[in-house]
């Protein structure tokens, strides 16, 4: 009989496998393009939900036939610009503060006492500078999800001129989702999964099982590994944190999305109504109910996906 084989388990393109620092990561918003000013905003996951909709997508098997297929329900209150940040040889060289700030801020960072003391965009030069991009904040408090706003970097499409010119005219505004995306779009989203706490090997890395009558417990590796070198290598999967990992879910298709006024979507399990902008997305998405996500423009958009067409006729 041959020596039996077996691949190894668990990938290390996820290492380490730790608790994420913060709950909306850093994005690489250079690689992203996209028609519009802003390249992306925060969102919140609601749920998940049933859609019914007549497929016309070309070519598909179930083409003029109404069909059922998952969805997964976002909530996206409107954003303000808190700060601009100007780069130079890919460093921040400069940020300049909003003039007028919500005081639920002071919940999530300290502000300055006196505003006086801000710098005024209008009388700082674009051309100096390499890129410019924007810190945006939620105003979750509209959702009745919470008060305490999250923050994150957004990256802005166009030229210098053009950035500084979208700045300035949407500056101390409320900037609407519906604004940046349009039904159909395909988006990338970004976030932390749900966290599961401390887990074996068998559920982290997804080992086998070892014989009903091993000795000293089945849901364990069978060697640690040699005696010589005289340690256990990081390869070895073993017992930790299992959950609340750093993952992007790409190429989403945004099947519907509007105000809450034109479409009431209520009683959502662990979540509750839908207060603000909506968009619903084919498919599932990383995290639990009330997670806070990062939705931008497709990175790397597939013509799989981009043919896929889906009127929505009803939510169940």
């Amino acid at each position: 009989m041959p020596t039996r084989k077996s691949p190894r388990k668990g990938s290390l393109q996820f290492w380490p496998r730790k608790r994420a620092n913060k709950f909306l990561p850093s994005v690489n918003w250079n690689v992203i393009k996209s028609d519009k000013n802003l390249k992306g905003t925060i969102c919140y996951k609601a749920g998940m939900a049933s859609g019914f909709v007549k497929d016309s997508t070309p070519d598909s098997m179930t083409k003029g036939k109404n069909i059922i297929i998952p969805l997964t329900i976002l909530e996206c209150p409107p954003v303000k610009i808190f700060s601009v940040r100007f780069y130079k040889d890919k460093k921040v060289a400069k940020e300049v503060l909003t003039a007028n700030l919500d005081k639920e801020l002071k919940r999530k960072i300290k502000l300055p006492k006196d505003k006086s003391k801000l710098k005024k965009i209008e009388n700082i030069k674009a051309e100096e500078f390499d890129d410019i991009k924007v810190i945006v904040y939620s105003i979750v408090k509209k959702s009745g999800l919470k008060k305490k706003p999250d923050l994150a970097e957004i990256g802005l499409s166009g030229s210098l001129d053009e950035k500084m010119k979208y700045i300035q005219e949407n500056i101390n505004k409320e900037i609407s989702t519906l604004d940046v995306f349009k039904k159909g779009d395909l988006i990338d989203l970004r976030g932390l999964t749900k966290g599961k706490g401390f887990s074996g090997p068998v559920k982290r890395f997804g080992i086998q099982l070892k014989v009903s009558k091993s000795e000293k417990g089945r849901r364990k590796p069978g060697s640690l590994g040699p005696w010589h070198p005289a340690r256990v290598t990081f390869r070895v999967p073993m017992a930790g944190q299992l959950g609340m990992f750093t993952r992007v879910i790409y190429n989403n298709k945004i099947i519907d999305l509007g105000k809450s006024s034109d479409k009431e979507i209520k009683n959502i399990k662990n979540y509750g109504n839908i207060k603000t902008d909506y968009v619903l997305v084919y498919g599932s998405v990383q995290g639990p109910a009330k997670r806070q996500l990062i939705m931008s423009k497709s990175v790397r958009p597939t013509k799989k996906q981009l043919k896929k067409n889906y009127e929505l006729m009803e939510i169940r």
